[in-house]
């Protein structure tokens, strides 16, 4: 009698995603999912087992966002999809590209034919699509390889996102007798933009006194960078970058604004333009300044998204990807004579540049936030300069947005759905992926900051840490609850209510996970982080301080 094992339809999960290029899958086993599980032992990917479904997307996520690569997620029936849901809207919102394969109940249940099921949903998928761009339920396990090789198309097409293939149980337990998957193609979709629409904003361009560029995270996702920079130097125009955006263009260069997205400095110099280039960028809440922005020029949007395009101001929309339509407008502006040269009433772009940056740092100056600045000082000075940084919803992370110089790492934080809870297992995610790709422990270090309310969502990542040995410094700003809602409920009723929290003693937590961890004072930050990084594993930094946010005005403005 053979030996052999019987493949089934888990098999042609795990052999059609290995196809594609995947290599490693974050997730939690399930009872309807053990045919994926049991597949996992006959192949050659790895698997990451977090402790919660939600911060199993978080780091599927941060392994997509450090690695440039797609995130694959498996999760299991009902309780375990929903509690994803979460950190699957957060790579949605950001446009991250990802393969979630989910469990479902036997063929039997579906339809709601027979309740009471364990785990049932009356449509799982339902609960999906708000979160994911693309949604499919496999009913033969012979669909299976052309299901996930179209979803992975899906993911990798602008404007890229999560999405979700679902495999009922008696699927993928089924056996199977075609070949093993070998294999697979999935390529994106071309979205080119429209001729006449980039002709007409080189027509407008050309004109143009004093063009402005806001780069978001589309650019940073396109790796349009250097095409970025051509444009920006080519018509002399300022650039802000969003938070998603950071990094997309250089920070000390003559025309970087930096990313001073909340001052009011800033957003006049984009009102104050007459043709406004918006790349990649929604322009929603956090980069139009909480929607006080007001642009009294043209404004040309250029984005994947269709959705975004002209929704919160007027424009000349452009639906594209960001590294195309940028090559497309180098292409004509090299061989376009502008019209004029720039001008900000009788400054240069780089005058206009220092004078509004030194006007933020004068009314930063003014506000008392010595301790502040010195923080986030000391933790850029610390954070070697390739080194990727994970960040939470917390006040330094607000801080974050504005300030922090990427330099020649990555900047990324959960500003785009804004759910707490992202910035440790994004990291875990992160550090996994640079090890895939070749780097050393050393190479592949990262830094998560969480808040201690944003920590305690994804605290019990410190056992898969542990587990995996992943190389993360988990810096904790404990200020004793919910600081940025605090923030906000003082300013707009003059008291906070619910947001101060019990903590745990977050030293002791990490080290009963057998994870090295220390408490130090804010002004000892900078030489802590350092002696971290120079760690194995994960380690953990707590500092008990209360940081203040800035206000984007003085007061009276």
């Amino acid at each position: 009698m053979s030996n052999e094992v019987q493949r089934n339809g888990g098999d042609l999960v795990v052999e059609t995603l290995s196809a594609l290029g995947a290599k490693t899958v974050f997730g939690i086993p399930g009872q309807h999912a053990l045919g994926l599980f049991d597949a996992l032992s006959r192949s050659n990917l790895q698997f990451i087992s977090s402790r919660v479904e939600n911060n199993s997307a978080f780091a599927a996520d941060g392994y997509s966002r450090a690695t440039g690569e797609v995130g694959v997620l498996f999760l299991s029936t009902g309780p375990g999809a929903l509690t994803s849901l979460a950190g699957l809207q957060e790579a949605y919102a950001t446009g991250v590209p990802m393969v979630v394969i989910a469990s479902q109940i036997p063929l039997d249940g579906l339809g709601a034919r027979r309740k009471g099921m364990l785990h049932q949903l009356d449509d799982q998928k339902a609960s999906a699509a708000n979160v994911t761009k693309f949604q499919q339920t496999v009913h033969h396990a012979s669909g299976i390889p052309s299901a996930i090789q179209d979803a992975w198309a899906q993911a990798v097409t602008v404007p890229m996102g999560p999405v979700w293939v679902e495999v009922p149980q008696d699927v993928l337990l089924a056996p199977v007798f075609v070949p093993p998957v070998h294999d697979a193609l999935a390529e994106a979709y071309e979205h080119p933009p429209r001729v006449e629409l980039i002709d007409e904003a080189v027509r407008w361009l050309s004109d143009a006194k004093r063009p402005v560029i806001v780069a978001g995270g589309g650019v940073r996702r396109a790796g349009a960078e250097s095409e970025l920079l051509q444009v920006a130097e080519k018509l002399n125009a300022p650039v802000l970058c969003t938070p998603g955006g950071n990094g997309a263009f250089p920070w000390e260069h003559e025309l970087s604004l930096q990313s001073w997205v909340e001052d009011r400095y800033v957003t006049e110099v984009l009102e104050d333009a007459d043709v406004l280039v918006v790349v990649g960028s929604s322009l929603g809440e956090v980069s139009s300044n909480y929607f006080t922005l007001a642009p009294r020029g043209h404004m040309i949007q250029i984005d994947a998204e269709p959705r975004v395009l002209e929704s919160n101001t007027p424009a000349l929309g452009i639906r594209a990807d960001a590294k195309t339509a940028l090559e497309f407008l180098v292409s004509k502006l090299n061989t376009t004579q502008l019209s004029s040269s720039p001008d900000w009433h009788g400054q240069s772009p780089a005058q206009l540049v220092t004078q509004t940056l030194g006007k933020v740092q004068n009314r930063l100056r003014g506000q008392g936030l010595d301790l502040e600045q010195k923080f986030m000082a000391d933790i850029r000075e610390a954070v070697p300069a390739d080194m990727q940084t994970f960040w939470d919803m917390t006040i330094a992370a607000y801080w974050g947005w504005s300030c922090w110089d990427s330099r020649d790492g990555e900047f990324h934080s959960a500003q785009g759905a804004g759910g707490l809870g992202f910035g440790f297992p994004s990291a875990i995610g992160g550090s996994i992926g640079l090890q895939i790709k070749g780097a050393s422990a050393e190479q592949a270090r990262v830094l998560a900051v969480s808040g201690d309310g944003s920590s305690m969502y994804s605290i019990a990542e410190l056992a898969t840490a542990k587990q995996h040995n992943v190389p993360v410094t988990w810096l904790i700003v404990d200020d004793g609850g919910y600081g940025i809602l605090r923030e906000y409920m003082e300013g707009a009723f003059g008291k906070a209510t619910a947001t101060e929290l019990t903590r745990p003693d977050f030293v002791a937590l990490a080290q009963s996970f057998g994870v090295p961890a220390r408490l130090v004072e804010a002004d000892q930050i900078g030489e802590a982080l350092r002696e971290s990084f120079a760690g194995e594993g994960p380690n953990v930094i707590v500092v008990q301080t209360l940081l203040r946010m800035f206000a984007p005005t003085h007061l009276g403005e």
